[in-house]
């Protein structure tokens, strides 16, 4: 092989380095030029580390059941009182947290990653195969997102797996989307252009050339998705299609909180809270991702 097919030859290391590089230096963009965006940062990191740190920091064991205590509320034992069964609220709020977040950056990291490539593909191939896959997505996107889910769900069983899916798949439409309108732009620009002239290949053109140029779309709608996906999965453990009892989930607290809401508000309201704040981090971080992307959208709202 010459020297000039080994410096024209395809660097999946180099690929994947720009595209970090490129989100990472979006990403700090954004939340040095947006308070709100560093204030939503630092409340979805503050909920991480609470999550990881779960096991070592709950004060009770989350499926641990002490019936002579139950429904109390706050206290100096138990800061966030205690469910039906005598559960420290606190300690299954903290565990809870893990699957929210797990099933939350799993799914939407798998409908990134589905769905860009499904958008990259028709994007840069146009014609007959744009109009097929887009009208594929357009039926997919016909249904709500909730609905969808329950649907899934439904049919394949509610666990983690089952539920990551099931999330990932109402987002793949989406995400397509974001990712084919700047493609069929960017195929047209002259870089591209010369690309073809160069004889590059068009796996090469579309990872090495095209795909770093929309990841600051990809990052705003993934973020603005996880707070979705965050939603999603409280409102099936709600209706009863989450993961199952004891195993503490916040949908799933919410739904046992509002079934003995007279005796207790506490069982209720925390998770419930919970819920608000991890999605109002999540919309704080998509709104100034947003607008960094594109400041004219701020300013205009």
């Amino acid at each position: 092989m010459s020297k000039t097919d080994t410096a024209a030859a395809p660097r999946p290391r180099n690929e994947f380095l720009l595209l970090a590089g490129n989100a990472l230096r979006f990403t700090g963009k954004a939340l040095t030029s947006n308070p709100t965006t560093l204030v939503g940062a630092i409340i979805f990191v503050a909920i991480v580390v609470l999550a990881i740190l779960a096991p070592y920091i709950s004060p009770y064991d989350p499926v641990a059941q002490r019936i002579t205590i139950r429904l109390q509320g706050p206290s100096w034992e138990h800061w966030l009182g205690t469910d039906y069964y005598g559960r420290d609220i606190l300690s299954r709020l903290l565990h809870g947290a893990r699957y929210s977040l797990v099933i939350g950056i799993l799914s939407i990291t798998l409908a990134v990653i589905l769905g860009s490539l499904i958008g990259l593909i028709a994007g840069y191939f146009g014609g007959r195969i744009d109009i097929v896959i887009m009208q594929v997505m357009d039926v997919v996107l016909a249904f709500p997102a909730l609905i969808l889910g329950i649907i899934l769900v439904a049919v394949l069983g509610a666990s983690v797996t089952n539920i990551i899916i099931a999330i990932a798949f109402t987002a793949v439409p989406a995400f397509a989307r974001i990712a084919r309108a700047p493609v069929m732009t960017l195929r047209e620009r002259e870089f591209v252009q010369a690309g073809y002239a160069l004889g590059f290949s068009d796996l090469r053109i579309m990872f090495r050339h095209i795909l770093p140029n929309i990841v600051p779309e990809i990052i705003v709608m993934a973020s603005l998705w996880m707070a979705t996906a965050v939603r999603t999965e409280a409102s099936l453990a709600f209706i009863g299609l989450g993961i199952a009892p004891p195993t503490p989930t916040w949908g799933g607290m919410v739904r046992e909180g509002f079934e003995n809401i007279l005796d207790s508000y506490s069982v209720a309201l925390f998770p419930s809270l919970a819920v608000l704040v991890l999605v109002l981090a999540l919309n704080l971080i998509g709104d100034g991702l947003r607008d960094a992307i594109d400041p004219k959208v701020g300013t205009n709202s």
